[in-house]
């Protein structure tokens, strides 16, 4: 994949991992050797990038994985009609980017993939909660590799002892991992199929392990599922305890507050949730 000419941090469709990428130099920062330290060095490795990287016409937005592509192709879209303004995005699980953020990574607007990885943010006093808006809906999907014969009439297939591995997002930073521990719970079989899990750095790592086979099945939103159709492909769609939804606010510290204002008006303007729909991403949950 060629750079952007957008600076961006972002998951890279080969190694999945974040990135960040100046124009046309590329420098590689591999997220999985960073989570095994202190929140506060995670903090203060990416505010040394993004700080280094943001200008003052630029606005940083920490989105979650499962938005990577949508996003991407809203950032695009909105400097299109803001010349004036770049967009600088960090992808990553919901709960990490939360982190960084009080932790005083710099940061605009956050866009989570669940509203516990939110209400965090506002217990915190980091955004600007009236701010804050739904603007997008998933679901949940289990997925195998595109060659497998595995077929699951239920989750409870999973409990099979021919089913080895299982992978998910961990649930204690990943939103999806807790969807997925929610719906387990909810069919009586978490216990059974937690022994069997590979916990995920993110959404878009569990979608990896599955694509590359290290696992016999997997759990991912849909729209992560539909970024890889010729490696992975949907056994089952799961049914989770509350909607899938995702808000976005913006960032209380931003100095930036006027263009992170737009940004999120953008989101939630047609334009934008006509890109979302283009990506699998459904309305808000009214």
């Amino acid at each position: 994949m060629q750079p952007s000419t957008r600076q961006t941090v972002r998951l890279n469709r080969l190694s999945l991992y974040p990135q960040l990428y100046y124009d046309t130099l590329s420098i590689p920062f591999d997220l999985s050797i960073v989570f095994n330290l202190k929140h506060s060095l995670i903090a203060a490795v990416f505010a040394f990038t993004l700080q280094s990287a943001a200008h003052a016409d630029e606005i940083v937005v920490s989105a979650a994985a499962s938005l990577t592509n949508a996003f991407k192709a809203i950032g695009d879209a909105y400097e299109k009609q803001h010349p004036g303004t770049k967009v600088l995005i960090n992808f990553g699980a919901s709960d990490v980017l939360m982190q960084q953020i009080v932790k005083g990574a710099p940061a605009d607007v956050f866009a989570s993939a669940d509203q516990k990885a939110m209400d965090k943010a506002v217990d915190e006093k980091v955004i600007a909660t009236d701010s804050r808006r739904d603007f997008a809906a998933n679901s949940l999907v289990l997925i195998v590799p595109k060659d497998s014969t595995f077929a699951p009439a239920s989750v409870k297939d999973l409990t099979a002892a021919s089913v080895k591995r299982v992978a998910y997002g961990d649930p204690a930073s990943v939103p999806v991992g807790r969807y997925t521990e929610g719906a387990l719970k909810e069919a009586g079989v978490w216990d059974a199929v937690s022994a069997k899990g590979v916990l995920a750095a993110n959404v878009r790592q569990s979608l990896d392990y599955v694509a590359r086979g290290e696992v016999d099945a997997g759990f991912v939103f849909s729209t992560d599922a539909a970024v890889m159709p010729d490696r992975v492909k949907v056994a089952l769609s799961v049914p989770t305890q509350t909607p899938i939804t995702y808000p976005i606010a913006q960032v209380a510290q931003s100095k930036h507050a006027a263009e992170a204002q737009q940004f999120i008006a953008y989101v939630l303007s047609p334009d934008g949730q006509k890109t979302l729909a283009q990506f699998g991403f459904k309305p808000p949950v009214k």
